[in-house]
């Protein structure tokens, strides 16, 4: 007798399972706060790489008949210098543009060399434990026991104000979030039953912390990665505004807010420039962080 061979139809057939980058997509989106502050962010980001291009002046050029002009939308502006100019004539939306690209590579800067080294600090920390654990614990919290900005005011004033010495002061202060976070979750990956079974199976002790133990420990590391990029955008800008940052006529954020502290009453706009463009991109990095953990956080996500 034949036999009725009947394919399953398209809707019948299993699905495969959706790949972990379009999981992680559909969960982030989910959060539109997210999703708003990872487009500003990319705009700012595509700002500070191609500032040279977009820019309408040189940064540090200074059109002497033209200081202290108003923003376009205001009595006396001009499309000349959109955003107006500051005291010693320079255009200000030049000087935000190359500022965002400032900004953005200290925020970068101190994140990824806090995350080497917590990571390094906090794993070791984890695996040898007793005094090693002791020690990097007592340090760490001494860091934590200064105020932030009051500990990058004594790091800068030892050794120096200028760029390069605020990105080393920033990262000092913020290098304890990272240490106690991976060392914390390293010691949870190391009680479970497949670290067990590596350690069995004849695992070196480097080869188990860095491709087993620690990409587990990613997904909280990420998070706070990216909500340290806006800590150290405000403390760097903190510095700058007390003069201990990038020192003029450097377009940072910071240290154009400290030049135009005299003009906050007479002409506002060169002080709320800067101001503003702080607030937008901190505030989207931290939606976007909020996002970022809503999305790798199991416990976070909708069933």
């Amino acid at each position: 007798m034949p036999v009725d061979v009947t394919l399953p139809s398209a809707a019948q057939r299993p699905q495969s399972p959706p790949s972990p980058l379009l999981s992680f997509w559909r969960s982030f989106r989910e959060n539109r706060g997210a999703v708003l502050g990872l487009a500003v962010v990319s705009i700012v980001i595509f700002i500070a790489i191609f500032a040279n291009v977009l820019a309408p002046h040189d940064p540090f050029e200074q059109f002497r008949g033209f200081t202290k002009l108003p923003p376009v939308w205001a009595e006396g502006g001009t499309w000349t210098y959109p955003l107006g100019t500051d005291a010693l004539g320079r255009d200000m939306l030049s000087r935000l543009m190359y500022g965002s690209r400032i900004s953005l590579f200290i925020g970068l800067s101190v994140m990824v060399v806090s995350m080497f080294v917590g990571v390094v600090l906090g794993l070791a920390s984890a695996w040898f434990g007793g005094f090693v654990d002791v020690i990097i614990l007592r340090i760490m919290d001494l860091i934590m026991s200064i105020p932030s900005l009051v500990l990058a005011i004594l790091i800068v004033a030892i050794i120096g104000p200028n760029l390069t010495n605020t990105i080393i002061a920033v990262t000092v202060v913020y290098l304890p979030r990272y240490v106690r976070l991976v060392r914390a979750s390293a010691l949870t990956e190391l009680s479970k039953d497949y670290v067990t079974a590596a350690k069995v199976s004849g695992v070196g002790p480097l080869r188990l912390m860095l491709v087993t133990v620690l990409p587990n420990c990613l997904p909280p590391l990420i998070v706070q990665a990216a909500l340290g990029v806006s800590d150290a955008i405000l403390e760097a800008a903190g510095l700058g505004f007390l003069g201990l940052g990038a020192q003029p006529p450097t377009p940072e954020w910071g240290t154009m807010l400290a030049d135009s502290r005299d003009l906050i009453t007479s002409h506002p706009w060169v002080m709320a420039l800067p101001g503003i463009a702080i607030l937008i991109t901190v505030l989207a990095i931290n939606l976007m962080g909020d996002g970022l953990r809503d999305a790798l956080d199991p416990r976070l996500k909708k069933s």
